[in-house]
């Protein structure tokens, strides 16, 4: 990105009252820690590692709960194909009026809502199910019955042989995923701060 190009996004961004990325990822933790899982957005190898196992080819739509100010974002819409959609939903008003300003590719949709709606915001947008859904919301620290709420909602969204991928500072998260997602793949991303446990609970 050129020095022009760079200044130009930030006099879009103080011209609708929209903060730099930095300073809305902290905006968020300090207003609502419990959602928020880090103060450190996620690292290159980690979305890399997350990334890895998913069908790029045979995915049509790709959700992601908790997106915060769109770390992931990039990297998922560099890899889906131009008739794929991309869901991010989130809790937060301020993260997705960030999102819908500063992500305007046709794929993206950037939804107020609650993760364990998942399927009602599926339908809403003309879809039967998800093949695969990302996660980097706190499950160790969500209000009592949401973890599970969310674990449900997801299993029931995601086609067979999707997978609902999961990375957490907690390993407590797999309580919430194994009853309904039981076969799990588990790895660990130490180059990252602070190192993250990564899940892929696929659906059978």
């Amino acid at each position: 990105m050129t020095v022009s190009t760079t200044a130009a996004r930030r006099q879009r961004r103080a011209a609708a009252g929209v903060s730099s990325p930095w300073a809305m990822f902290l905006k968020g933790f300090m207003k609502h820690p419990v959602m928020v899982g880090s103060i450190v957005p996620s690292s290159g190898k980690l979305i890399r590692k997350m990334l890895g196992p998913v069908d790029w080819q045979n995915t049509k739509l790709f959700v992601e709960y908790g997106p915060g100010v769109g770390t992931f974002c990039p990297h998922i819409l560099e890899r889906l194909a131009p008739d794929a959609t991309y869901i991010a939903i989130d809790t937060n008003p301020d993260f997705i009026r960030y999102l819908r300003h500063e992500i305007t590719d046709p794929r993206f949709l950037a939804v107020s809502g609650s993760a364990a709606d998942v399927r009602q915001i599926v339908q809403d947008h003309g879809f039967d199910h998800a093949d695969y859904v990302l996660s980097g919301l706190p499950f160790s620290t969500l209000p009592a019955g949401v973890g599970d709420a969310i674990g449900q909602a997801t299993a029931d969204v995601l086609r067979p042989g999707g997978a609902f991928l999961v990375y957490q500072f907690s390993p407590k998260c797999r309580d919430f995923i194994e009853p309904y997602l039981p076969k799990i793949d588990h790895d660990m991303e130490w180059w990252n701060v602070p190192p993250a446990q990564l899940y892929w609970a696929w659906k059978e």
